[in-house]
């Protein structure tokens, strides 16, 4: 069982790429968006103010909407197709999901039923923050997800 609560967050000022991608090339979409954002902020003298994230608008399908950047304290401003965004205030169930991305699905379904069983809506919209970086623990099994599913 994946160790999961019922929380209420604050507005969340990002820094953020956001295309519509394959769902087969969200792997390389992530690398050149988190490259690229982390580029902007650092020519603007900023810092990620946490670990990076991808906002999915959404239900995820072939082809997904998908947002990926940093919490930021300040406003970035635009510049090579990074731009501001926020990771809403709401109500929440968050997941820490431990494992490869593959198994991620799995972790969804637990948090759909978490909110059926608190009886909230299951929102559009969802995000993972990625707690892990693969290039310093190469071992998939390692790797921490923090789940996000808002409820409406």
């Amino acid at each position: 069982m994946t160790e999961m609560r019922v929380v209420e967050l604050a507005e969340q000022r990002t820094a953020a790429l956001r295309e519509q991608v394959p769902m087969d090339a969200l792997p390389e979409f992530f690398d050149r968006a988190f490259g690229a954002v982390m580029a902007v902020m650092q020519a603007q003298q900023m810092a990620p103010a946490g670990p990076p994230f991808a906002l999915y608008r959404g239900l995820p399908a072939e082809l997904v909407d998908v947002e990926a950047g940093f919490p930021v304290h300040g406003v970035i401003d635009p510049a090579e197709s990074v731009g501001p965004g926020t990771l809403p205030a709401c109500r929440a169930v968050e997941a820490m999901h431990v494992g490869p991305y593959e198994a991620l699905g799995r972790t969804y379904d637990e948090v759909r039923q978490r909110l059926q069983e608190e009886g909230l809506q299951p929102g559009d919209d969802m995000w993972e923050h990625y707690l892990t970086d693969p290039a310093a623990e190469p071992d998939p099994a390692g790797w921490r997800t923090l789940v996000v599913w808002p409820a409406r």
